[in-house]
């Protein structure tokens, strides 16, 4: 659900995908591989060493317990370690992330010397974390080779000690030992590598696990396809977010016939959005339920539920990608004389046939190539073009100047002719010709009727019509 990536933090998710699953794969694949290598190199090489000089072959594995015991301390340390380097690692990805996202923001407040600090202690934690990691990792192979060269030293004067009595034959028993127990050496040596792999492994599938255990709280709960007609019902509704505890709507009640245009207005933060989000069901209800053509909300397939709706964010998110494919995410299909149509219908055509490769002009990440209000249009191209039964339209003509915003809103209102539509905006000249109007005050409808109806009577609305009115006839 949404409210799992607002718990999470961008970087955090990248490193568990890419770090964590890299030491994962590491063990899957090359640290099996190499430990049944091992076993059986061992096992054969014990079987001819015990044909050969049993009595010799047990002096020569006396160290094999204490390597046991070594790598057993070992390997705790080291998951202890390596968990604290994922943990830097993983802060480090997301303080990375956030600073490259936000390098607008950090010149033009010229924070760029505070903002390397900060990068700087990180990496110098976790440089210090990797560095406590490799110590305990360096002891491995030259304990290996200490303990072998035990080996050797225990073959030659325990093999010489039974050439001396007569136990062994011959001398060449002695060198053939020799030989075995350094076609052990690198088996000894991978134990401790694959070990270490093994350790790292495990501190990586612990973080992995803690986001594969997570139940999602939005759940399809039923295969079967469903018809989205359009009517949408609001009863009762509250919604708290889990994570701030603030409480976003409080028993709100609205019904919005198929086909008509509901305009929702008010302050920053009275919950405008949020009843946005529970009709697409990137949330659900705290109390109260969404109906969708009379059916819950939470009955209806999740998919086609999404698929019936278009929205577009006040916060316009665009892919690194061409305009053209852009526009077209909501509707894969589209020809190009639909994309056109749609970013015609936008008013953002005649802006893209201006760039040198029209709309198969890459855009920089997040569409950093366009001005905000061309985001903007952009994105309502993206959802005109998907033809959705649902439009949602959150404050998206925002970054827009009042001409343009009219040309869209008179074709909008052609378009969403028979469709249900929802706009959230601050402006009035957004929203004055719905069909019904909720004015919001924190998470409550103090205000509910026409434009007309509205400017009639002592409220909010009035107020903020009259204002935006001279400010119009000022400016």
């Amino acid at each position: 659900s949404l409210n799992f990536y607002k718990k999470n933090r961008t970087g955090d998710l990248m490193n568990r995908i890419s770090e964590d699953v890299g030491r994962v794969r590491m063990y899957i694949g090359p640290a099996i591989m190499y430990s049944i290598n091992t076993v059986t190199l061992f096992v054969i090489a014990l079987i001819f060493m015990f044909n050969e000089a049993p009595m010799l072959t047990l002096y020569t594995i006396i160290p094999l317990p204490i390597l046991s015991i070594i790598i057993y301390q070992l390997s705790k340390e080291i998951h202890k370690r390596s968990t604290a380097v994922q943990v830097y690692l993983s802060k480090l990805s997301a303080f990375t992330q956030e600073a490259f996202s936000g390098v607008s923001v950090i010149k033009a407040y010229g924070i760029e010397p505070k903002v390397s600090s900060e990068f700087e202690a990180l990496s110098q934690g976790s440089k210090e974390k990797q560095l406590s990691l490799t110590r305990v990792q360096a002891w491995f192979f030259p304990m290996m080779i200490l303990l072998i060269g035990l080996s050797n030293l225990l073959v030659i004067y325990v093999g010489g000690m039974q050439y001396i009595n007569g136990e062994i034959e011959s001398l060449g028993t002695i060198a053939e030992f020799i030989i075995y127990v350094n076609m052990l050496t690198w088996p000894v040596a991978t134990v401790g590598w694959v070990t270490s792999i093994v350790q790292q492994a495990e501190a990586s599938q612990k973080r992995i696990n803690e986001f594969l255990l997570v139940e999602p709280e939005i759940v399809n709960t039923t295969q079967e396809h469903t018809t989205i007609g359009g009517k949408i019902e609001f009863k009762d509704v509250t919604f708290v977010y889990e994570d701030t505890g603030i409480k976003a709507l409080d028993d709100v009640n609205f019904t919005l016939e198929k086909g008509k245009t509901l305009a929702i207005i008010g302050k920053t933060g009275s919950g405008k959005s949020t009843v946005l989000d529970l009709i697409g069901r990137l949330y659900d209800t705290s109390q109260g339920n969404v109906l969708i053509d009379d059916k819950p909300i939470k009955s209806l397939n999740l998919t086609d539920l999404r698929n019936a709706i278009g929205y577009v964010p006040q916060d316009a998110f665009l892919f690194s990608d061409t305009i053209k494919n852009n526009i077209m995410f909501g509707k894969e299909d589209a020809q190009e004389e639909d994309v056109i149509e749609a970013a015609k219908n936008a008013q953002v055509h005649k802006n893209i046939i201006k760039f040198a490769k029209g709309y198969e002009t890459i855009l920089g990440e997040r569409g950093i190539t366009l001005s905000g209000g061309q985001k903007q249009r952009v994105s309502i191209a993206r959802a005109i073009i998907k033809n959705p039964e649902i439009l949602l339209f959150d404050d998206c003509l925002s970054a827009v100047d009042t001409e343009t915003e009219e040309k869209i809103l008179k074709t909008l209102k052609k378009i969403s002719k028979d469709k249900t539509t929802v706009i959230v905006s601050h402006r009035v000249s957004s929203v004055k010709n719905a069909d019904q109007i909720l004015v919001l005050d924190n998470g409550k409808i103090i205000q509910q009727g026409t434009h007309q109806q509205l400017i009639n009577q002592d409220g909010y609305y009035k107020s903020l019509y009259l204002k935006q009115l001279s400010e119009k006839e000022m400016g």
